[in-house]
């Protein structure tokens, strides 16, 4: 099929995906409204930020590789775009990763690590821990091995979303605090609380919520293929004080006994660390989580101890069984974009191009197969 480049598009979901994807159509001269009752206020809002398609690489999951590396390398074009169009900042940091180890067995998992992710064609750098302190003062002097990413980049959730929404706004997106209840996959039409709304696409980009809008039927399925399920994450903010800053100038990422576990710097003074996974129905901070956290971060960065506590909290990111986003067009009206798991913010650049190809009727720019809205049709929840 093909759309014309002023088309009408409704994307359902105001997360970072659905906003940079909306931030994309409307570039392109699309009429795009967006809905939800809260944006930018779920997985999103808890986020690590990390743009890390070398240090974020999972043992086995090689179809995600490929996907992660062509959305880092797109993630300067669309910060580009967005700041072309507001001054809220974006949080955007290009100083690297360093990813090091807190004993033996930590090194051992780390060299393995570098040599799987050198194999995989990221560009991967072993230093010594002597370099690694060299760069980051504050390091502990125990660490046993340590390995710098260059490539790897961040922004600031928090920011990106709030300069994606003004940057949306002045491209003249539309936005309606509304919750969609149902999608027609053949008509175009959004049936939510406040009303229907029509367009000639949609995307559906709601993470978990997706789980909750009907359109199945309206595509001729008998049940819907997306099997999402809710993976929390505890996730730390911390106030760096001032005779401590900077505290690190780049991201952190280590291994304390085979525990992962991240430190974010923050233009704003204060430090992200994180993250817990599990998989439960506690949608809040956990008592346990916060303390190995806690545990963890002290062994790699000693003055974590000296920080003001602000803030713990658990994000819901949207798994599927495979970690494989679903991203693909399941009829000529509607495109899915959801299930980005613990990708969601590096993938978003990826995302929104790739959508924004789909809705365009365009060959996508890179292989979406493994990505079919679809695969998972024949599987029991």
């Amino acid at each position: 099929m093909s759309t014309s480049s002023d088309s009408s598009v409704i994307v359902v979901g105001a997360g970072v995906i659905g906003l940079a994807t909306a931030v994309e159509l409307a570039a392109r001269g699309h009429e795009v409204t967006v809905l939800d009752p809260a944006p930018a206020s779920g997985a999103s809002h808890y986020a690590g930020g990390m743009l890390a398609p070398a240090a974020e690489v999972v043992y086995q999951q090689d179809p995600l590789f490929p996907l992660m590396r062509a959305s880092g390398a797109w993630y300067p074009e669309l910060i580009d775009l967005v700041v072309q169009h507001t001054e809220v900042p974006t949080g955007y940091r290009a100083e690297g990763t360093l990813v090091v180890a807190a004993d033996r067995a930590d090194a051992q998992h780390l060299a393995e690590l570098a040599d799987y992710q050198s194999l995989h064609g990221m560009e991967v750098e072993r230093i010594t821990v002597r370099e690694a302190r060299r760069a980051e003062p504050l390091l502990s002097p125990r660490l046993t091995a340590a390995v710098s990413i260059p490539g790897d980049t961040q922004v600031l959730p928090r920011q990106w979303t709030a300069a994606l929404i003004s940057a949306a706004q002045a491209l003249g997106v539309r936005f309606f605090r509304t919750a969609a209840q149902s999608i027609n996959a053949d008509t175009g039409v959004v049936t939510t609380a406040a009303g229907e709304f029509e367009a000639e696409q949609v995307v559906l980009a709601a993470g978990l919520g997706a789980r909750d809008i009907e359109w199945a039927a309206s595509a001729g399925l008998e049940e819907s293929p997306l099997h999402l399920r809710a993976v929390y994450g505890d996730i730390l903010r911390l106030r760096v004080p001032d005779e401590l800053q900077p505290l690190l100038t780049r991201v952190v990422r280590g291994f304390v006994e085979d525990r992962p576990i991240y430190l974010i710097p923050r233009s704003d003074g204060t430090l992200a660390v994180g993250a817990t996974t599990r998989e439960d129905t506690l949608a809040t901070a956990q008592a346990g989580g916060v303390y190995s956290l806690l545990r963890d971060a002290t062994r790699v960065l000693p003055a974590v101890e000296e920080c003001e506590f602000l803030e713990a909290s658990a994000g819901a990111r949207p798994g599927t069984p495979d970690d494989l986003p679903y991203l693909g067009r399941v009829s000529d009206k509607l495109v899915i974009s959801t299930g980005y798991f613990r990708h969601g913010i590096l993938l978003t650049a990826l995302a929104a191009r790739c959508t924004r190809e789909l809705i365009e009727g365009t060959e996508p720019s890179i292989d979406l197969a493994a990505c079919s809205p679809l695969r998972h049709l024949k599987e029991q929840p």
